[in-house]
């Protein structure tokens, strides 16, 4: 029922609608790849220096 809703909404926006969620998906991956190097490289680095 909730997929049926969102596509309709999704297919009346036009091309808007399918871009969107496709540019929010991009960014949370992007998000989480960024904190994924964050949190490792930043690891490496201090082992290094020590």
């Amino acid at each position: 029922m909730m997929t049926t809703d969102c596509f309709a909404l999704m297919g009346s926006m036009g091309w808007m609608g399918w871009l969107m969620p496709l540019i929010f998906l991009l960014l949370i991956g992007l998000g989480i790849a960024a904190l994924f190097k964050y949190l490792f490289v930043s690891r490496h680095n201090k082992e290094d220096r020590s």
